[in-house]
């Protein structure tokens, strides 16, 4: 009875032996799927969320680091749930290449656009010194060019034929009358006669019945709208100066005493007319040094501000200033679009590249390296300086920054910064 129990023990501890030993057996094989099913993981985009990978790796859409489906940051990456699910207009994942900002100082500029004008310094009227008719015009067309001492018209005028019959009559009649002779001549040299004309007057006792005009200046001739009516003339320009137009003045039309017929421009001298932005018209003075460059054109020309006017104009809120320019060399066209660069000093601060800054008009921002991501500061910025511009609020040099912020801005949000919100 004592030997059957004791076979009872042995085979129940060698029972449960086996139980134990099938069980450790069926764990040590259940690791293995255990670990597969995690090693199973996918991954996935932040931004493109259609994107799953079994391993870790960047997103092929937008190169961004992937993370975990389930919610767990890639290995290695630094980056927590948290900042994952952060609004993408106030912080962003990317793997752009980070910058310091520098302290240093470069020289003070401002940039401005404007066009080439004539220089109205050089504008000379040509008007009628008498009364009478056109009979000849030798003028034909706008911005023909003229010489000083060139035929311009020949005029017929009674009042001017009277005045030099006066002189052959006094010279003719009472030589000796030699205050009257004189007389007669300053008259018709005042007129608009030469003194060759008055002599040969004299000399002939014949009058100029058709007398000829020269042309007491050089330059472009410019039209002036003419009118037949008494009064004083319209002296102001036609609109359209881009085209060569027949002039208004014609053959056989009566011109009144003191009417503008002509405008001669010098070509050679030229006006810069550059717009300065309100912001930057403090900084700008008489006499800075200007460096002009024409668009579509390999020209760069160096000049000063010669001139500030002394009112914004009302449409742009912008200030006017001129830059008088010598265009006998160069062959400027009046109208051209320039871009200037006006040196205004040195400054010193802290500069970054204008590419890390994104300008929303009143609200510029650059974006602040935290851990793996990017956050949105507002900042305040000064000069321009090429391709590097000042920042005189909301930036250390200590502070990492993505060096192009444009591509961390989201065109559908509104970026939002601690002081934006």
């Amino acid at each position: 009875m004592k030997k059957r129990m004791s076979n009872i023990k042995i085979l129940t501890a060698a029972l449960l032996f086996g139980i134990a030993l099938i069980t450790a057996c069926s764990d040590h094989k259940n690791k293995p799927a255990v670990a597969q099913v995690q090693s199973a993981a996918k991954y996935t985009c932040p931004m493109h969320s259609q994107i799953l990978e079994d391993h870790p790796g960047n997103c092929p859409i937008c190169g961004m680091t992937l993370v975990k489906k389930n919610g767990q940051a890639s290995e290695g990456a630094g980056i927590s749930l948290h900042t994952v699910l952060q609004p993408v207009n106030a912080s962003v994942i990317s793997t752009v290449e980070a910058i310091l900002p520098e302290q240093k100082t470069l020289p003070a500029t401002v940039s401005a656009n404007g066009y080439l004008d004539f220089d109205t310094r050089t504008f000379n009227n040509i008007a009628a010194r008498f009364s009478g008719r056109i009979e000849k015009l030798y003028i034909k067309y706008a911005f023909q060019e003229i010489h000083r001492g060139q035929r311009m018209f020949d005029i017929y005028s009674p009042e001017l034929v009277t005045a030099q019959q006066d002189l052959i009559f006094v010279s003719r009649n009472s030589p000796q009358e030699t205050g009257l002779v004189n007389s007669a001549k300053q008259k018709l040299l005042l007129l608009g006669m030469t003194g060759t004309q008055v002599a040969q007057v004299l000399k002939t006792g014949k009058a100029f019945y058709s007398l000829p005009v020269f042309s007491p200046y050089e330059g472009h001739v410019h039209d002036m709208p003419h009118s037949q009516m008494p009064g004083a003339a319209d002296t102001k320009m036609p609109p359209d100066l881009s085209r060569n137009q027949p002039l208004a003045v014609k053959e056989g039309m009566y011109v009144e005493k003191g009417q503008t017929l002509f405008n001669v421009v010098d070509p050679h001298r030229l006006w810069a007319i550059l717009k300065i932005q309100q912001a930057d018209v403090n900084g700008v003075r008489l006499g800075q040094p200007v460096t002009i460059k024409i668009d579509d054109a390999d020209m760069q020309m160096n000049g000063k501000i010669d001139f500030i006017e002394p009112v914004l104009q009302a449409g742009d809120r912008s200030l006017s200033v001129r830059v008088y320019l010598n265009n006998h060399q160069h062959g400027m066209k009046v109208g051209s679009l320039v871009k200037a660069e006006i040196q205004t000093g040195e400054a010193k601060g802290l500069w970054i590249p204008r590419s890390a800054l994104t300008d929303l008009g009143r609200t510029k921002i650059v974006w602040l390296k935290k851990g793996g991501a990017f956050e949105a500061r507002q900042v305040s910025a000064g000069l321009t300086n090429g391709s590097q511009i000042q920042i005189t609020k909301g930036l250390s040099a200590t502070d990492s920054l993505a060096s192009h912020a444009e591509y961390l801005t989201d065109s559908e949000s509104f970026i939002k910064t601690k002081g934006n919100e």
